[in-house]
């Protein structure tokens, strides 16, 4: 028993003297790898290759910032490494990285599909900060693109996190990327009511409007007859940058109200009416001018889409339609 202690104890002194003799040769290595963290936070944040992707697309920066990190300092990790004579570790750990990484696929499927498809989405550029949009029954405007989910704020001023795999899958809707952007509301009058008078006094009001564009210029149009009354719908046209659509659009539906209204057409009542009349009586209605209102194709967006196809960076698989005539 006496002489398997003396082995272990002169093992462990042997072991204790060979590691005092390589503690600056230690030190050293530890130096390496705090001096390339160091490094490759400075190489991240000075690099105008950074500086350049970050004008252009703010949602790569913090990838390739992140990259530039991790390159550094894991050179700084195997130069460490050779440095204390350690190339069978590095080999083990390298052979052994094929298993850990087919390991940490399955456990971290959702991670590591969340991180790729947010490298897509910041390669394709759907939305930019800012932006204004719809993901699926989700709205809000664009804060950030991280490695795992794309932050909104929605109306209510909350954060909301969609994962990047949810975005890059659903349909997504940019009420951002076009400037212009049209509202509608319905208004319903009598039957008895001026149909010409109606849409005429209506549009007139919402083109008097200030930030309602006059090309597209505002229409109305009979949207339908019910027995409650006809129903009108009115539209406009606004440049996002200078003008909110949700005020706009209740500042048109005031004016729309109060021209009716000074021009005789009142909304009709939610009531019911019995009305007894003789059988030989006869109902009449007045009669509607004759003037036939324009029905012919509505062009207005057909400019603006053909500036948003010619802007496209990408390469159009369908065939553009052939100039209006």
């Amino acid at each position: 028993m006496s002489d398997r202690f003396q082995a272990a104890f002169d093992q462990a002194q042997e072991k204790l003297l060979h590691l005092l003799a390589s503690a600056p040769l230690l030190m050293l290595a530890i130096l390496i790898v705090l001096a390339s963290i160091w490094l490759g936070g400075v190489a991240a944040r000075r690099m105008r290759v950074v500086r350049r992707i970050s004008q252009s697309n703010p949602y790569m920066e913090g990838l390739v910032r992140s990259t530039v990190k991790i390159l550094i300092g894991l050179a700084g990790v195997l130069v460490a490494l050779d440095l204390l004579g350690a190339g069978s570790l590095l080999g083990g750990v390298l052979g052994s990285a094929g298993v850990v990484g087919l390991i940490l696929g399955f456990a971290f499927k959702s991670i590591a599909e969340n991180y790729f498809t947010g490298v897509l989405l910041s390669i394709r550029k759907p939305f930019s900060p800012g932006d204004s949009v719809r993901i699926d029954t989700y709205e809000g405007k664009v804060i950030a693109l991280n490695s795992r989910a794309t932050v909104l704020m929605t109306s209510d001023g909350s954060h909301l996190l969609l994962p990047n795999a949810f975005v890059f899958n659903s349909v997504l809707l940019n009420f951002s990327r076009n400037p212009l952007r049209r509202f509608e509301f319905e208004m319903t009058v009598g039957h008895a009511a001026s149909l010409h008078t109606a849409l005429d006094s209506g549009t007139a009001a919402i083109n008097g409007i200030e930030g309602v564009l006059d090309d597209p210029a505002p229409d109305g149009i009979v949207f339908s007859l019910d027995n409650d009354g006809i129903r009108l719908r009115f539209n406009g046209w606004i440049d996002q940058t200078r003008n909110d659509l949700s005020r706009t659009r209740s500042e048109a539906m005031r004016r729309v109200r109060r021209t009716l209204r000074q021009a005789g057409i009142t909304l009709p009542e939610a009531r019911s009416q019995v009305v007894l009349v003789h059988s030989d009586s006869s109902n009449e209605l007045p009669a509607d001018q004759g003037i036939a209102r324009d029905t012919s194709v509505d062009h207005a967006l057909d400019a603006q889409v053909g500036r948003a196809q010619r802007s496209e960076d990408g390469g159009n698989l369908l065939n553009p339609p052939p100039p209006a005539s």
